[in-house]
């Protein structure tokens, strides 16, 4: 441990990222990417791309992504911050809106990184553990008034359970919440259409309410790092202005970023195949004696508790097979592990591996 740390530096924990495995054989269905590529508009892009424009600063603030993503939500650009990936934007809202020792609020469990941003800052962290059926408890909104939340954090849908909250729910939060409220929709594409809530028009509701998107999942870019924030734009400004890093999206990222996003029909046809898949594995898991959790995302949450076999040894039988999972060693999922939704064929073997060791 080095001297020079912040001493709430030095005494958190960091983010620990899914195992990332780089052997060719490997079926990875632990860190919810994406099974299948992005748009052939992003190869076409690379192969033409002008790199002789890199000796030249990108766009500061990304005006051109940033007018087709207002487009696409039905607002104007001024509500749009691009950030580098959606991790950023996490990070972006922590350092603009709470100060040191003020409170952030969040569910148990949920995306791990909200407490390690939180630690960084030297803000409070009050987590709330989640009802039996994953649903917020009944004092959610309570005790985000109690402790004075200047930052509430909702990931929707849900990670790990998958679960989904719809308009209405989200809107009774942001009514009473004392501070900012960040949806993290970063699973959003998944979520079935008929059961989809306008992001913007929550937005339009709220003024203290920032929706986090991302092109990691849904449109295959996990290894370009790109995402934005929606919002009033009196929440907007001093992120796009003030707190994020100059220069934040590369001239590359925001031309890659927005074929993909023009490409919608690419886009659809991918969110619809995994909503198949994911329908069709939680179907076979449950056959095989799994309580499967209803999922809107690219990943299903699986429980193992009635089974002669723990979840932690089917994880480590699944990965000596050359399966990766997801296990999380808490109390409250040490019965559970996450599997994200891959191909067809990579669900059949998974399945099969599953099979046997079960």
């Amino acid at each position: 441990m080095s001297n020079f740390e912040r001493p709430n530096v030095r005494n958190m924990k960091g983010y620990a990222p899914g195992e990332q495995l780089s052997a060719p054989d490997i079926i990875k269905l632990n860190t919810n990417e994406s099974p299948f590529p992005p748009t052939k508009r992003v190869g076409e892009l690379l192969e033409n791309f002008n790199y002789e424009a890199l000796n030249l600063y990108p766009d500061p603030t990304s005006s051109l992504l940033r007018e087709f993503i207002a487009e696409m939500h039905g607002l104007t650009p001024r509500n749009i911050a691009i950030t580098h990936g959606g991790d950023e934007g996490l990070r972006l809202a922590m350092t603009t809106f709470v100060d040191p020792g003020e409170c952030c609020l969040f569910e148990d469990p949920t995306y791990s990184l909200y407490s390690v941003l939180a630690g960084i800052q030297n803000a409070k962290s009050l987590s709330l553990a989640l009802n039996e059926d994953w649903s917020l408890p009944n004092d959610f909104v309570d005790r985000a008034i109690k402790s004075e939340a200047k930052l509430t954090f909702i990931v929707n849908p849900h990670a790990p359970s998958g679960r989904f909250l719809t308009a209405k729910a989200l809107s009774a939060i942001a009514d009473s919440t004392p501070g900012v409220l960040l949806i993290d929709e970063a699973y959003f594409d998944f979520v079935d259409t008929e059961l989809k809530y306008d992001t913007a028009e929550i937005v339009k509701n709220h003024e203290n309410v920032l929706a986090l998107r991302t092109l990691s999942k849904g449109y295959g870019l996990a290894g370009l790092r790109l995402a934005y924030l929606v919002g009033n734009e009196k929440l907007v400004a001093p992120i796009r202005e003030k707190t994020a890093d100059s220069y934040n999206t590369s001239r590359l990222n925001q031309e890659l970023g927005l074929v993909a996003l023009q490409d919608q029909d690419y886009a659809n046809n991918v969110w619809n195949r995994i909503r198949i898949e994911r329908s069709r594995l939680s179907e076979e898991l449950r056959k095989l004696g799994f309580k499967v959790n209803p999922s809107q995302t690219n990943f299903i949450l699986v429980e193992s508790s009635e089974l002669k076999i723990n979840a932690k040894q089917i994880y480590d039988r699944l990965r000596e097979s050359g399966v990766l999972v997801r296990y999380f060693d808490t109390s409250r999922l040490k019965n559970a592990f996450r599997v994200t939704v891959g191909t067809k064929n990579q669900n059949e073997i998974f399945l099969e591996k599953l099979s046997a060791i079960c």
